[in-house]
């Protein structure tokens, strides 16, 4: 047979197969913009400002709406009302991750952030009872970010008030917790080790962050047939996959089972109990899964907001000198901020919310998925998926870590509300305040999402963000490099991740 014949049949096949398997799935899901054939909503989506686009959907299709990543469905939830009643109220129905080619790619469906099932129950609760409970051998947590924090001090002297881009430097920090918590020790900043790490969670989070990604998550045949950056980053998640793994083997050696050191130490202690478990899911790869997760969602997170929370201190000196008349008066100047102070200085508690709710980290969550056939809102989202099944077989992936249909929660749409919070696109800690000047909670806080799927390092980077940030301002004034009324406060991109724009910052020693 002629091979055009044989091409132009193989593609009429996939796009009617493309066109049936949308017409069967849309009868069930939220109504949504028509989708084309192979390639769905993709030529209707800006995938720099995802945000926007799905705004746009909202106002037409209403809260609940399907749209199409290529031949994959998306139930997206826009609003508070909406997000509520998925995460919270129907919390267990909505607690599966939402897969996608690259994740799988990367953590095969190990560790917290992407596994689904039995394995993300029993690993999530490890992992968040150590973390919470345990103290770490003789050391808490706090004492940990506080004497890193001592450290960042430091490192910023070293500018000796000269400007310098802080992108690397507050990185450092939350990365050396991350480094304090599972193997017991921080880093000098000019260790080649951690400056290797930490260049590689640099990369991988920008090339995460890129329009590719979405492309190969879409078309998976692309990550195997096709050169690209995501060829980069799964060199470097082997790399760091085996740095941990080096780690785990010292930790082996000089384990004290009645002594644990840190994480893995617990981790592998919980191993040795589970030992004849043949189910059990503590095993060395979950380990190293468990590990990567921690400094993926631990580092550049937590950073990212660092980075966006001084620059919008370095916009409104106003506010800045407000929170460092509060730390004057509640901490005074030599004392090291802790976090019991939190609760006496309601300015800066209210400023740390704030610099959450605008920057809008992640503006569509990180995506979940239902666990269960379940009718939302008058339509039926199935667990399962034709198309999940063949990328489980596809990949050889473990079926127990695929689920059904991917919701996306629209976290801006809540962060941004109008009606919790007046003038949204402004940054006024006064969202956060009452009327008498106490500290104000919301409901529509939701940074890290929430329901049963809330960042399980939500308590972490709290306490990271304010010890951090009232560090720096107990010891530092901050002065802009360029005019205030040129500083733009904008972000850089409005696709998965919410960066700051690029800019220069003085640290002037008080």
């Amino acid at each position: 047979m002629d091979p055009f014949v044989v091409l132009v049949l193989c593609l009429s096949f996939v796009l009617l197969f493309s066109l049936w398997r949308q017409s069967s799935g849309r009868r069930k899901l939220p109504p949504g913009p028509t989708p084309l054939p192979i390639i769905g909503n993709m030529l209707q989506i800006d995938v720099k400002d995802i945000c926007k686009s799905f705004s746009n959907f909202s106002k037409v299709y209403g809260p609940v709406f399907t749209v199409y990543f290529g031949m994959n469905p998306v139930v997206v939830l826009h609003g508070y009302e909406a997000v509520k009643e998925a995460l919270i109220d129907n919390g267990e129905e909505f607690s599966g991750r939402g897969v996608s080619p690259i994740s799988e790619r990367i953590t095969k469906g190990l560790g917290i952030v992407s596994s689904n099932g039995k394995r993300w129950k029993e690993t999530r609760r490890f992992s968040l009872t150590t973390l919470r409970n345990f103290g770490m051998g003789k050391r808490s947590i706090e004492e940990r970010v506080q004497e890193e924090a001592r450290c960042l001090v430091e490192e910023l002297r070293k500018t000796k008030a000269s400007p310098c881009d802080p992108t690397f430097i507050l990185g450092c920090a939350p990365c050396n917790v991350i480094c304090s918590i599972v193997f017991q020790k921080r880093f000098d900043y000019k260790d080649e080790n951690f400056l290797t790490l930490m260049k590689r969670f640099t990369v991988n989070f920008r090339i995460l962050t890129s329009p590719w990604i979405q492309v190969c998550n879409n078309f998976p045949i692309f990550i195997d047939c096709f050169p690209g950056i995501h060829n980069k980053l799964l060199k470097n998640v082997a790399l760091t996959k085996s740095y941990i793994r080096e780690k785990v083997k010292e930790h082996q050696a000089s384990l004290d089972v009645n002594n644990p050191r840190d994480f893995i130490d617990c981790f592998l202690i919980k191993m040795e109990q589970e030992k004849d478990n043949q189910q059990s899911e503590f095993t060395i790869e979950n380990l190293v899964g468990t590990v990567a997760d921690l400094f993926i969602a631990g580092k550049e997170t937590t950073s990212t907001t660092l980075r966006y929370g001084l620059l919008l201190l370095l916009k409104h000196p106003e506010v800045t000198a407000k929170v460092q008349e509060e730390i004057v008066h509640v901490i005074g100047r030599h004392r090291s901020p802790c976090m019991q102070d939190r609760s006496h200085m309601p300015y800066t508690d209210a400023v740390v919310h704030e610099i959450q709710r605008y920057i809008d980290l992640v503006p569509t969550g990180v995506p979940h998925a239902v666990t269960t056939d379940i009718k939302f809102r008058n339509y039926l989202s199935p667990s399962t998926q034709p198309e999940e099944v063949s990328l489980s077989q596809y990949k050889g992936l473990s079926t127990p870590n695929t689920a059904g249909t991917m919701i996306m929660t629209l976290l801006t749409s809540v962060l941004h509300d109008d009606k919790e919070f007046p003038n949204p696109k402004i940054f006024d800690p006064g969202h956060f305040l009452d009327e008498n000047g106490n500290f104000k909670k919301s409901d529509y806080f939701m940074p890290f999402s929430a329901g049963k799927r809330i960042c399980a390092g939500e308590g972490l980077a709290r306490m990271e963000l304010f010890l951090f940030l009232t560090t720096i301002l107990q010891n530092f004034n901050l002065k802009s490099v360029a005019d205030l009324k040129n500083l733009s406060t904008t972000s850089a991109t409005r696709g998965i991740i919410s960066l700051p724009p690029s800019y220069q910052i003085c640290f002037i020693p008080v």
